[in-house]
């Protein structure tokens, strides 16, 4: 939600910047206090981006030294007076907290709303600094949830995102955004940090600031520790509980069909079930807890996935959301592959690499095309010319439509797509709701759900509140409708029906066609609403849906996933935050409960399944022995010592990232790529723990070739140490740890 702001005030900061750069200071009377802390952001960033080595540190020692200085540039923001509202529902806390209660620790205050996507993005980095810093060290996040949607404003809602998102740190139900307005805050999201006597030091706006707030974050704890401001004291933290108990599905979203048989993305469990017409529970993969595993689907791992489709009666396809990957199971071979994606949130808005080396953003839903190819070829029979497969792709992140080519085709004006190509097809990437008879000038806004008819994919723009189409003739992107002609309003949203632009929804997630009657059906999500769509006038209607048992009204919760059964006579809507599936009969408008039967699977999945760590880590784990707590530093060097057969992919980066840290070691860089296979990290024993387990892990990310293909391996290696004795100081270790890759095995 912050792209699209970010142009409005680059002039009036360029402006900013000039005064501030002639040392005019006197000018900050002209300016409001969080104007002043968004340019000293500014400036600390650029500082920090153009500094290397020590002089980062440097860079950050300065900074915060001007908050115990008699700075008057900032004297108006240490004058800043602002506070939660009385009377807010607050979660994960034992009682509401106050900026007061958050003296003595630095505050990390997320202003958020949980349908944004960028909202959603920033979510691992936040978790990877609690990791890093948990609350006793000085460090907490507070979630101040400022919403879009009227939908949004409500408790029981808000509940459910966190425990969806794996929320733990404190959230407030800033429901009026009343704080949001006291700080000017601008977008969703935007990161305010504070200091330990509550001063504005940061304002950050949009995603992918984790590497600078691990720095930031850690050099500021160590600043203010040292002049014993740190409260080294725990919060009256305490996970809020559901509102109601879930059942066997948890968060359930979408829902696909081939014959007669369901496939169900149980997100909230992080696992997809293949479900029998009958409800008879097929096959359970993946596990409760999340992670990104290939391999057999008793090991398999997925991170909240929300799209599934059927590629053909033994394969499906799975939008791995949390993953950013597309992965295919094979009910036949019994395995689960990555088609594309790193495993990390990737950024491009064109693509075009080979499978697992290209990177993808937040995928939400899928769809199988199939089409002729257009390479002109001479065929003897043009009435039975085979047809090629295109996985379209909702990508969410980057608010375009996605394609997958697994067998390689000549498609649009012509275009060769290489087999098992990842490459952008619909939108420009800007977020907005432009409609376009050219599709790389078209432009979404969070596509979030598809449904194919013959020559149409319509879209459910969940952040536009619009359903849109596109042909899939030529890409031609066109409304149905909701949303508004203003393609940069994404704030026309309500509960109207009605034709076209006059129609109004809210945050939709979930479409699907009916080829029966060739209507489509809306799960306007946060209307808790079942809409139709008659596809020829373009006007849509609500469903008024009872339930079976008694005739009452039934009473959805967010519903986000619609299937049409074989017969096009019954709807399958997957009522998420009810944690349920409802069966509705389009004749009568009345519904029954999909009850799923669990008893007859001959094979389940486990936590224990999984490879040793896979819930919080991509792929296999390995694990070392070292003592790096009994030493006062320690300098790893990893070396990767590849088979023959194997080599490095050209341009392609060979990346390592430090997943986890105890709170004893320090390290000077926690990512980077490897040069002639080797990465060397200097670690800093800071005080002596009693946990020795798992004191370290870091992540590799290698982009292989053979002969034949390219490859991902993903792997970590997880350190534990014996436990340091208080003053004992066994010196400096240097130690080479070799690590061994070949096609079927990683071993240390």
């Amino acid at each position: 939600m912050c792209s699209f702001l970010n142009d409005l005030f680059c002039h009036f900061w360029c402006w900013v910047l000039k005064i501030f750069t002639n040392h005019n200071m006197d000018c900050t009377d002209d300016l409001t206090a969080i104007d002043i802390v968004t340019f000293i952001t500014d400036e600390l960033q650029q500082n920090y981006r153009n500094s290397s080595g020590p002089n980062k540190a440097k860079v950050f020692q300065e900074f915060l030294e001007r908050w115990d200085s008699k700075d008057n540039s900032i004297a108006k923001v240490k004058a800043l007076q602002f506070d939660f509202e009385s009377d807010l529902d607050w979660f994960n806390v034992s009682r509401p907290l106050s900026i007061a209660n958050l003296r003595g620790k630095v505050v990390l205050l997320d202003f958020f709303t949980y349908c944004c996507i960028n909202c959603m993005h920033v979510l691992p980095e936040l978790r990877a600094l609690e990791e890093r810093f948990p609350v006793e060290a000085g460090f907490v996040v507070v979630g101040v949830h400022s919403p879009k949607f009227e939908n949004e404003r409500t408790a029981a809602n808000i509940l459910s995102a966190a425990q969806r998102y794996g929320i733990k740190h404190p959230i407030v139900n800033d429901s009026k955004s009343a704080l949001w307005r006291a700080l000017s805050i601008r977008c969703w999201p935007s990161l305010f940090v504070l200091s330990p006597d509550g001063y504005p030091m940061l304002l950050l706006m949009g995603e992918g600031h984790g590497e600078f707030l691990h720095d930031f974050v850690g050099a500021a704890l160590s600043y203010f520790d040292a002049r014993q401001k740190i409260e080294h004291v725990s919060l009256p933290l305490q996970l809020s509980t559901d509102l109601q108990p879930a059942s066997h599905l948890r968060f359930p979203a979408k829902i696909a069909r081939l014959s007669n048989r369901y496939a169900i993305a149980d997100a909230g469990n992080n696992r997809v079930l293949v479900v029998s017409e009958s409800g008879v529970v097929e096959h359970k993969i993946g596990g409760l807890e999340a992670g990104f595993v290939d391999g057999n689907l008793l090991a398999a791992r997925f991170n909240n996935p929300q799209g599934v489709t059927f590629l053909d009666e033994h394969t499906l396809i799975v939008a791995d959301t949390d993953n950013h990957a597309l992965r295919q199971i094979s009910l036949q071979k019994g395995s689960v592959e990555t088609l594309a994606g790193t495993g990390q949130q990737g950024n491009e808005r064109v693509g075009g690499k080979l499978g697992q080396l290209q990177p993808i953003s937040s995928p939400w839903d899928v769809a199988v095309f199939r089409t002729r190819d257009m390479d002109m070829s001479f065929h003897v029979d043009e009435l039975n010319v085979p047809e090629k497969t295109i996985v379209l792709i909702a990508m969410a992140g980057t608010h375009q439509i996605w394609g997958y080519f697994p067998e390689g085709i000549i498609w649009w004006k012509f275009k060769k797509f290489e087999p098992r190509c990842c490459v952008s097809l619909i939108g420009n990437g800007l977020e907005e709701n432009r409609n376009n008879s050219y599709p790389q000038n078209a432009a979404f806004a969070q596509p979030s759900g598809l449904a194919l008819s013959k020559d149409f994919l319509f879209i459910a723009d969940s952040e536009s509140s619009s359903i849109r189409k596109a042909s899939l003739v030529d890409g031609k992107v066109m409304a149905v409708v909701g949303g508004d002609r203003n393609p940069q309003n994404l704030f026309a949203f309500g509960d109207e029906d009605g034709k076209l632009y006059n129609a109004k929804l809210q945050h939709p997630l979930g479409v699907a066609y009916n080829h029966s009657d060739h209507k489509v059906y809306v799960a306007d999500t946060y209307n808790h609403k079942i809409k139709v769509i008659n596809t020829e006038t373009n006007v849509i209607t609500s469903l008024v849906i009872k339930n079976q048992e008694d005739n009452s009204v039934l009473s959805f919760r967010e519903p986000s996933g619609l299937c049409i059964d074989s017969s096009g006579k019954q709807l399958l809507v997957a009522d998420t935050n009810n944690h349920t599936i409802h069966i509705i009969d389009l004749a009568t408008l009345t519904a029954r409960r999909f009850v799923l039967d669990f008893n007859q699977l001959t094979s389940s999945t486990s936590e224990i399944d999984a490879p040793l760590g896979a819930a919080r880590s991509s792929g296999l784990q390995l694990l070392k022995q070292l003592p790096l707590l009994k030493h006062s530093s320690s300098t790893l060097q990893f070396v990767i010592k590849l088979s023959p057969e194997l080599k490095y992919t050209p341009e392609a980066p060979q990346k390592w990232t430090v997943k986890r840290i105890s709170p004893a070691l320090e390290l000077k860089q926690t990512n980077g790529v490897l040069s002639d296979g080797k990465c060397t990290l200097q670690v800093k024993r800071l005080k002596p723990v009693e946990d020795s387990k798992d004191v370290l892990a870091i992540e590799f990310s290698l982009s292989l070739c053979d002969a034949h293909s390219c490859l991902i391996k993903r792997f970590s290696v997880s350190i534990d140490s014996e436990a340091a004795v208080a003053g004992e100081d066994g010196g400096t270790l240097n130690t080479e740890i070799g690590i061994t890759v070949n096609h079927s095995n990683i071993s240390l």
